[in-house]
């Protein structure tokens, strides 16, 4: 009996924990689940959040702000505010870390 099971993770972002280099690779796995979690907590599905991240990158990059909708103006709004939500969400029984972030990006 073949008991290999296969497994795909199809994503449309990506997380990763920066600038805490002395944190165990499973701690810090744990931290970026966490942050995932707390980011579609606030915004929705991966599909949500991504779409947000893509409005985000545009205001950031100097998109043309008249192109921008007002949905997506909504969307910018509420990434710095779940943004924040998951760095305390992730950062949570790590203790302090000030120079640590989580780069987020579109997959």
């Amino acid at each position: 009996m073949d008991t290999t099971f296969e497994t795909t993770l199809e994503t449309l972002y990506t997380v990763a924990l920066r600038d805490y280099p002395e944190l165990p690779l499973k701690e810090r796995l744990a931290a970026e689940v966490r942050y995932c979690r707390a980011l579609e907590r606030r915004l929705g599905p991966p599909v949500d959040v991504a779409h947000a991240l893509r409005a985000v990158e545009q205001l950031s990059d100097g998109g043309d702000i008249t192109e921008v909708s007002e949905e997506e103006r909504k969307l910018v709004a509420h990434w710095r505010v779940a943004t924040d939500a998951a760095r305390q969400a992730a950062m949570q029984g790590l203790g302090e870390s000030p120079e640590a972030w989580f780069d987020v990006r579109v997959a």
